[in-house]
Protein backbone atom coordinates (compact mmCIF):
# COMPACT_ATOMS: atom_id res chain seq x y z
CA UNK A 1 0.00 0.00 0.00
CA UNK A 2 3.27 2.02 -0.64
CA UNK A 3 4.80 3.64 -3.78
CA UNK A 4 7.92 2.46 -3.93
CA UNK A 5 11.40 3.40 -5.41
CA UNK A 6 11.77 1.81 -8.51
CA UNK A 7 15.28 0.66 -8.49
CA UNK A 8 17.47 1.84 -11.48
CA UNK A 9 20.13 0.36 -13.37
CA UNK A 10 23.36 -0.11 -12.32
CA UNK A 11 21.62 -1.16 -8.92
CA UNK A 12 23.22 -4.64 -8.00
CA UNK A 13 19.56 -5.42 -6.89
CA UNK A 14 18.32 -5.97 -10.35
CA UNK A 15 20.92 -9.24 -10.61
CA UNK A 16 19.24 -10.38 -7.63
CA UNK A 17 18.61 -14.29 -7.41
CA UNK A 18 14.63 -14.21 -6.73
CA UNK A 19 13.41 -16.68 -4.50
CA UNK A 20 9.72 -18.78 -4.69
CA UNK A 21 6.96 -17.66 -2.82
CA UNK A 22 6.07 -20.23 -0.85
CA UNK A 23 2.47 -19.07 0.13
CA UNK A 24 0.26 -15.93 -0.54
CA UNK A 25 0.30 -14.48 2.94
CA UNK A 26 -0.37 -11.08 4.23
CA UNK A 27 3.16 -9.94 2.91
CA UNK A 28 2.73 -10.84 -0.58
CA UNK A 29 -0.80 -9.36 -0.69
CA UNK A 30 1.27 -6.36 0.54
CA UNK A 31 4.10 -6.72 -2.35
CA UNK A 32 1.47 -6.99 -4.78
CA UNK A 33 -0.15 -3.86 -3.54
CA UNK A 34 3.30 -2.19 -3.51
CA UNK A 35 3.63 -3.21 -6.96
CA UNK A 36 0.67 -1.90 -8.20
CA UNK A 37 0.92 1.55 -6.65
CA UNK A 38 4.48 1.91 -7.58
CA UNK A 39 3.65 1.03 -11.18
CA UNK A 40 1.02 3.31 -11.62
CA UNK A 41 2.66 5.72 -10.05
CA UNK A 42 5.83 5.31 -12.69
CA UNK A 43 2.59 5.07 -15.72
CA UNK A 44 4.09 1.55 -16.41
CA UNK A 45 2.60 -1.69 -17.87
CA UNK A 46 4.20 -4.08 -16.11
CA UNK A 47 6.48 -4.25 -13.08
CA UNK A 48 8.61 -7.02 -11.50
CA UNK A 49 9.36 -7.30 -7.33
CA UNK A 50 13.44 -6.37 -8.22
CA UNK A 51 12.21 -3.19 -9.43
CA UNK A 52 11.03 -2.03 -6.32
CA UNK A 53 14.09 -3.99 -4.04
CA UNK A 54 12.12 -7.48 -3.52
CA UNK A 55 13.36 -10.49 -4.41
CA UNK A 56 10.19 -12.70 -4.05
CA UNK A 57 9.09 -14.13 -7.98
CA UNK A 58 6.48 -11.97 -8.74
CA UNK A 59 5.58 -10.22 -11.34
CA UNK A 60 2.59 -7.79 -12.27
CA UNK A 61 0.92 -6.60 -15.74
CA UNK A 62 -1.54 -3.69 -16.39
CA UNK A 63 -5.01 -5.39 -16.30
CA UNK A 64 -6.20 -3.34 -20.34
CA UNK A 65 -2.94 -4.97 -21.58
CA UNK A 66 -3.88 -8.19 -20.80
CA UNK A 67 -7.52 -7.95 -22.49
CA UNK A 68 -9.56 -7.18 -19.04
CA UNK A 69 -11.23 -3.69 -18.13
CA UNK A 70 -9.14 -0.88 -17.16
CA UNK A 71 -11.08 -1.03 -13.51
CA UNK A 72 -9.57 -4.59 -12.59
CA UNK A 73 -6.79 -5.66 -10.54
CA UNK A 74 -3.45 -5.97 -12.14
CA UNK A 75 -2.23 -9.22 -12.76
CA UNK A 76 0.00 -10.98 -10.59
CA UNK A 77 2.39 -13.98 -11.74
CA UNK A 78 4.16 -15.42 -9.13
CA UNK A 79 6.61 -17.92 -9.64
CA UNK A 80 5.93 -17.77 -13.48
CA UNK A 81 7.18 -20.16 -16.15
CA UNK A 82 7.40 -19.57 -19.64
CA UNK A 83 5.66 -22.52 -21.04
CA UNK A 84 5.92 -22.10 -25.30
CA UNK A 85 6.88 -19.36 -27.27
CA UNK A 86 6.59 -18.61 -30.97
CA UNK A 87 9.26 -19.05 -33.56
CA UNK A 88 7.50 -15.75 -35.35
CA UNK A 89 9.58 -12.65 -33.97
CA UNK A 90 8.77 -9.12 -32.96
CA UNK A 91 11.37 -6.26 -33.42
CA UNK A 92 10.34 -3.47 -31.84
CA UNK A 93 11.55 -0.47 -29.08
CA UNK A 94 11.05 -1.83 -25.30
CA UNK A 95 11.39 0.59 -22.33
CA UNK A 96 11.90 -0.20 -18.92
CA UNK A 97 11.12 1.88 -15.26
CA UNK A 98 14.69 0.73 -14.50
CA UNK A 99 16.38 2.79 -17.80
CA UNK A 100 13.90 6.07 -17.33
CA UNK A 101 14.05 7.73 -20.71
CA UNK A 102 15.81 4.92 -22.49
CA UNK A 103 14.84 3.06 -25.63
CA UNK A 104 15.98 -0.79 -27.33
CA UNK A 105 15.08 -2.21 -29.76
CA UNK A 106 14.59 -5.83 -28.53
CA UNK A 107 13.83 -9.42 -30.83
CA UNK A 108 11.22 -11.51 -28.77
CA UNK A 109 8.60 -14.11 -29.63
CA UNK A 110 5.32 -12.71 -31.04
CA UNK A 111 3.33 -14.95 -28.75
CA UNK A 112 4.01 -16.79 -26.01
CA UNK A 113 2.26 -18.84 -22.55
CA UNK A 114 3.27 -18.16 -18.96
CA UNK A 115 2.03 -20.41 -16.00
CA UNK A 116 2.05 -18.95 -12.66
CA UNK A 117 -0.08 -18.60 -9.82
CA UNK A 118 -2.33 -15.78 -8.85
CA UNK A 119 -3.08 -13.63 -6.03
CA UNK A 120 -5.62 -16.03 -4.81
CA UNK A 121 -2.88 -18.36 -5.29
CA UNK A 122 -4.71 -20.83 -7.75
CA UNK A 123 -2.70 -21.71 -10.56
CA UNK A 124 -3.45 -20.46 -14.21
CA UNK A 125 -2.14 -20.35 -17.51
CA UNK A 126 -2.03 -16.97 -20.19
CA UNK A 127 -1.80 -17.13 -23.81
CA UNK A 128 -0.19 -13.64 -25.13
CA UNK A 129 0.47 -11.91 -28.11
CA UNK A 130 2.08 -8.73 -29.41
CA UNK A 131 2.81 -6.12 -26.66
CA UNK A 132 1.14 -8.84 -23.83
CA UNK A 133 3.96 -10.97 -25.03
CA UNK A 134 6.69 -8.75 -25.02
CA UNK A 135 5.38 -7.44 -21.70
CA UNK A 136 5.48 -11.05 -20.02
CA UNK A 137 8.75 -12.17 -21.38
CA UNK A 138 10.51 -9.09 -20.77
CA UNK A 139 9.18 -8.74 -17.03
CA UNK A 140 9.86 -12.44 -16.46
CA UNK A 141 14.17 -11.10 -17.65
CA UNK A 142 13.71 -9.92 -14.38
CA UNK A 143 13.20 -12.63 -12.23
CA UNK A 144 15.93 -14.15 -14.09
CA UNK A 145 18.28 -11.29 -14.01
CA UNK A 146 18.22 -10.63 -17.09
CA UNK A 147 17.69 -6.59 -18.19
CA UNK A 148 17.44 -4.62 -20.47
CA UNK A 149 21.13 -3.66 -21.27
CA UNK A 150 21.72 -7.29 -22.08
CA UNK A 151 20.36 -6.79 -25.64
CA UNK A 152 22.99 -4.21 -26.41
CA UNK A 153 27.04 -4.07 -26.79
CA UNK A 154 29.44 -2.79 -24.84
CA UNK A 155 29.66 0.16 -26.10
CA UNK A 156 25.93 1.54 -25.92
CA UNK A 157 25.66 -0.22 -22.58
CA UNK A 158 28.64 1.82 -21.40
CA UNK A 159 26.15 5.13 -22.89
CA UNK A 160 23.47 3.61 -21.23
CA UNK A 161 25.35 3.34 -17.79
CA UNK A 162 26.89 7.39 -18.05
CA UNK A 163 23.28 8.75 -18.35
CA UNK A 164 21.78 6.86 -15.84
CA UNK A 165 24.26 7.54 -13.40
CA UNK A 166 24.24 11.34 -14.92
CA UNK A 167 20.53 11.52 -14.59
CA UNK A 168 21.02 10.17 -10.86
CA UNK A 169 23.72 12.85 -10.16
CA UNK A 170 21.34 15.73 -11.01
CA UNK A 171 18.33 14.32 -8.97
CA UNK A 172 20.66 13.68 -5.98
CA UNK A 173 22.17 17.57 -6.38
CA UNK A 174 18.48 18.48 -6.39
CA UNK A 175 17.48 16.63 -3.19
CA UNK A 176 20.21 18.32 -1.66
CA UNK A 177 19.19 21.74 -2.56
Amino acid sequence: MAVRPTVIWPDARLREPTVEVSAIDDSVRELYRDLCDSMYAENGLGMASLQIGDNRKMFIVEPKLAGLNESDFPIAFINPEVLESSDEIQDSEEGCLSFPDIYIKVKRPMRTKVRAMGIDGKTFELEGEGLLARCLLHENDHLTGKLLVDFVGPLKRQMIKKKLQKVKELESDDAEA
